[in-house]
């Protein structure tokens, strides 16, 4: 079911107007997870930067786009030209490859892991990690509760999910 849904989503929506799911996407692309790391404890500092700043690098060297990383949780402007790289990159796309992508970002709440994942860069387990790195760091120091792991299952398997809608449109 959730393939044919993206399928029916890619026909009927995105193909006659990509504008709204390149709209959403950008503005994923203006508040990257990857972008936004924690200003302490230390460890988890280092922890983000480890793992996601080779995201960022890697989307540099594939698209000449350079994100800005910032501390904190208050927005900061990206640089419009890689805005605009991005959403030349993003308007290329065919409708299927689009519908995907837009369903990668939403579950992972990455623009930068959706696109490694359409791109197949990263294993649908690994662009749940990446997209869970906080709330994974937090089940490490505290231990998870029922509803929060029953969560995780179902975006694993909606990831997974979307990178095999991905793979069918390649």
């Amino acid at each position: 079911m959730p393939l044919t849904q993206l399928a029916n989503t890619a026909i009927d929506r995105v193909a006659p107007d990509p504008k709204p799911t390149i709209d959403e996407l950008m503005g994923y692309a203006g508040t990257d997870l990857t972008c936004y790391r924690a200003e302490a404890p230390a460890n988890l500092v280092e922890h983000q930067r480890r793992h996601w700043q080779p995201l960022l690098d890697d989307l540099a060297r594939r698209h000449d786009v350079r994100l800005s990383v910032h501390q904190g949780i208050i927005p900061h402007p990206q640089p419009p030209t890689a805005l605009g790289k991005l959403g030349r990159h993003l308007a290329a796309q065919p409708p299927f490859n689009l519908t995907g992508l837009a369903a990668a970002t939403r579950a992972t709440g990455s623009l930068v892991i959706g696109l490694a994942l359409a791109e197949d860069l990263l294993s649908p387990e690994r662009a749940f990690e990446l997209s869970q790195l906080d709330e994974s760091w937090q089940i490490e120091q505290w231990g998870e509760d029922a509803e929060a792991a029953a969560r995780r299952r179902a975006l694993r398997q909606e990831i997974q999910d979307t990178h095999r809608f991905l793979s069918l449109a390649r």
